[in-house]
């Protein structure tokens, strides 16, 4: 895998640069190259195509496994904080509608029990 940063670097490029030819906030650029956090799919494919690199060499196997979350919080710019949310639900809807569903139904695992046994009994 080759380092974002040391790509950016063999470019000549600043972090400011790469975040204005792509769109991602210099922020959140930082936060990559730092390994604070690891880059969507869509943040690779940007960068990689400002960097005009191949997106596969910019991709780290993850030894992750699929649907493992892991969660910080360090809220220092609340607009970013904002568009990471967005990109999660965005990324991630099916995986938390699942949630929130079987939430929903242990919750009211009674009141759905009572109303199949009374349906059933012709109630």
């Amino acid at each position: 895998m080759i380092a974002i940063k040391e790509l950016r670097i063999k470019k000549g490029m600043t972090q400011q640069q790469l975040a204005d030819n792509s769109g991602i906030t210099l922020r959140t650029i930082q936060r990559i190259e730092n390994g604070e956090v690891k880059p969507s799919l869509h943040s690779l494919n940007t960068i990689s195509r400002v960097l005009e690199a191949d997106m596969s060499a910019l991709i780290q196997q993850s030894a992750s496994k699929p649907y493992e979350f892991i969660v910080n919080f360090k809220i220092t710019d609340m607009n970013q904080f904002i568009t990471d949310l967005k990109i999660l639900v965005k990324n991630h809807w099916k995986v938390i509608s699942l949630i929130v569903l079987v939430i929903w139904l242990a919750s009211s695992y009674t009141d759905i029990k009572a109303g199949i046994i009374d349906g059933w009994n012709g109630k």
